[in-house]
C-alpha cells in the first residue's frame, strides 16, 4: 500500500438518465454502492449532499472513453458534470478511465442472477463501485492515484 493517500473517496459514475455514486473505507479495502441519483437539475445537489455526509478525500468521476481512449459522445457530459461537482463541492475531482465499468456492472448482475430489467436501478451503483474499485487497485499498485484531476482554471459553473 506504499503511496496511497489515506482517505474515504466517493465515486460517480455519470450517465444521461441516472447517477450511480459509490463510497470506499478510508483504507481502500473495498467499494461499496451507496445511491443511485436520478439525472436532473437536482443531481449535483444530491451529490454535494453524500459529499458532505461522507467527507471524502476526493471524487473519483468515470470518464468514458472508447477502447482506443478517444473521447466519445459522453466524455464532455462527463467532463462537465465532473466540473459542476468540483465547483459546488469544492472537493478534488478526479476524472478516471472507465472503460468496460458498465459492461462488467451488467456481467457481475447476471451472474449474481438478476436480469437487465431488474437491475436498472442499481446498475449505476454497481459501475460506480467497479470504477473506484479499479482506481483504489490502481493507486496501492502504482503509488500514484489514477486519471486527472480538474483543475480550478478550467471549472465550470
Amino acid at each position: 500500500m506504499s503511496g496511497f493517500r489515506r482517505g474515504v473517496r466517493l465515486g460517480v459514475d455519470v450517465g444521461r438518465a441516472r447517477v450511480g455514486v459509490s463510497r470506499c473505507d478510508p483504507d481502500g479495502m473495498l467499494a461499496v454502492p451507496v445511491e443511485t441519483v436520478p439525472r436532473n437539475e437536482h443531481a449535483v445537489e444530491r451529490i454535494a449532499a453524500l459529499a458532505a455526509e461522507y467527507e471524502p478525500l476526493e471524487l473519483v468521476v468515470g470518464l468514458p472513453v472508447n477502447m482506443q481512449g478517444a473521447d466519445t459522445a459522453s466524455t464532455l457530459d462527463a467532463r462537465e458534470f465532473a466540473a459542476a461537482l468540483l465547483t459546488r463541492t469544492r472537493i478534488p475531482t478526479r476524472l478516471v478511465d472507465e472503460r468496460l465499468s458498465t459492461v462488467t456492472a451488467h456481467a457481475a448482475l447476471r451472474s449474481s442472477g438478476r436480469t437487465q430489467k431488474n437491475s436498472r436501478s442499481i446498475v449505476d451503483q454497481v459501475a460506480a463501485v467497479v470504477l473506484l474499485q479499479q482506481a483504489i487497485d490502481t493507486e496501492k499498485s502504482t503509488g500514484n492515484p489514477p486519471g486527472d484531476t480538474i483543475p480550478l482554471d478550467e471549472e465550470s459553473s
